[in-house]
């Protein structure tokens, strides 16, 4: 009876821990696909922050963001 209690516990940990770990990996692959931001929008928010915004700003702000998801 007591092992069979212990082996149900061990596959509900070990399963929860493989099922997170699927998942994210499986969200940080979407993401590298489709950022959840664009030039357009950082331009977008740029503009109504008051900046005149830069491609060189643009282009440091979209690296900061690529290497945030690595």
């Amino acid at each position: 009876m007591w092992t069979t209690i212990l082996v149900g516990v061990l596959a509900l940990i070990a399963g929860t821990a493989l099922g997170f770990f699927i998942a994210r990996k499986t969200m940080m692959n979407y993401l590298k696909k489709n950022p959840p931001i664009n030039e357009q929008m950082i331009r977008m928010m740029m503009m109504q922050m008051g900046m005149t915004p830069s491609q060189k700003k643009i282009n440091q702000m979209m690296k900061m963001m690529n290497n945030q998801l690595k």
